[in-house]
């Protein structure tokens, strides 16, 4: 069976890297629905742009008629998967684990067509597998193997510790695609070690073996850092439609092209012509209507030029209530989320980017909460703490 043209382009847009596009095409010459897997580890409570990129690859082979695996690593989320990192991750719990995976299934199918998607939880197949499967799994891979990893090795070189476990993560997660038959699977390009790891193990357990498929990682809003909550970069699919617009009107120029291939079917040649500013005006159209709708878009563009353009303050503002004492503006900042964390709300003070009632805050400054106080951070985001 030929690939159309236009399956093949909707496939393979973006794509990092395919292993290999011989067997894909092999694959899907055969005309019949292939089982494309995608996992993801439930370690914070929101998904963002970052996730969009390798869902919407998913969406794409979805709309192909192709069956959906959206796999939910309750079981691995708790030993934390070591890729990209410089030490070993803090263990949740396994309330952490399940209220996150709860959030998930709801946020997904904000891009995913709910009633052709399957998903599954890892532990479904993990959680019986006993010592003795997991004794099993280890015989396919050696320490050897492991430490050619590159972020492993780089631990190593610098004596900083690596837990068994860690080691264990990339085979648990590979025997997800034994457990599914899988024959296509996603992830980000930091993630090309654990899906190759699939391959290797569907090879032992004598299963035709996925195809890769990796997708580059979205710098955040700084346009420097991966897009992350921990970084306060992100925009997440539970943001407002003004935050959406608002966020996306802030990114470097640079990084329009990437975001408009990875994240919109917009065309990129025809967005590049365009002036800057009316460039990034429609992408950030285009993200928001994808979540809220066009009528939600364009009424976040028009707030968007009123607060920021015509220096109004919205008339929607969102309210956060809190006892009536004396508060840090610092942890104010981050009990009504407008910063992601302690850190970040310093940050944000130093830089100069925090008013309240009007007046710029530093990190010392407190706030003797008796009444109303509206604060802003940046040009366009603001909460009113109302005291209770």
């Amino acid at each position: 069976m030929r690939i159309p043209t236009d399956h093949w382009e909707k496939i393979t847009r973006g794509c990092a890297e395919i292993i290999s596009e011989k067997e894909l095409r092999a694959k899907l010459e055969k005309g019949v629905p292939l089982n494309i897997k995608l996992g993801v580890d439930p370690t914070a409570a929101d998904l963002h742009l970052g996730h969009l990129v390798v869902l919407r690859k998913l969406k794409a082979f979805q709309d192909l008629g192709h069956h959906i695996d959206f796999i939910i690593g309750d079981f691995t989320a708790r030993i934390g998967d070591p890729s990209g990192r410089s030490e070993t991750r803090p263990p949740l719990n396994a309330n952490q684990v399940w209220e996150h995976a709860e959030t998930y299934q709801k946020q997904v199918f904000k891009v995913l067509d709910k009633e052709k998607t399957q998903v599954r939880f890892n532990s479904s197949w993990l959680n019986p597998f006993g010592m003795n499967g997991i004794m099993d799994l280890m015989h396919h891979n050696s320490v050897a193997q492991m430490l050619r990893r590159a972020d492993f090795a780089e631990r190593y070189e610098k004596n900083q510790d690596i837990s068994l476990l860690e080691f264990v993560y990339p085979l648990l997660q590979g025997y997800d695609s034994v457990a599914i038959q899988s024959d296509v699977e996603l992830g980000g390009n930091d993630q090309k070690f654990n899906l190759l790891m699939g391959r290797e193990i569907q090879r032992d357990y004598k299963q035709e073996l996925q195809v890769v498929m990796t997708m580059p990682l979205l710098e955040g809003l700084d346009g420097v850092k991966k897009m992350s909550k921990s970084y306060g970069n992100y925009v997440a699919f539970n943001d407002t439609p003004e935050n959406k617009f608002g966020k996306m009107m802030s990114i470097p120029d640079v990084l329009m092209p990437k975001y408009a291939e990875l994240l919109t079917d917009l065309d990129v040649a025809a967005l590049k012509a365009l002036h800057p500013r009316d460039g990034k005006i429609l992408l950030a159209k285009t993200i928001t209507a994808q979540f809220d709708g066009p009528d939600a878009a364009e009424k976040a563009a028009e707030t968007f030029r009123r607060v920021v353009s015509l220096k109004e303050i919205p008339e929607e503002i969102p309210e956060f209530q809190t006892f009536r004492a004396v508060h840090k503006v610092a942890d104010l900042l981050v009990a009504s989320r407008l910063a992601p964390s302690k850190k970040e709300a310093y940050r944000l003070l130093v830089q100069g980017a925090v008013e309240v009632d009007g007046k710029r805050a530093n990190e010392k400054d407190t706030v003797d909460l008796q009444g109303p106080v509206l604060i802003q951070v940046g040009k366009r985001r603001f909460v009113r703490i109302v005291p209770t």
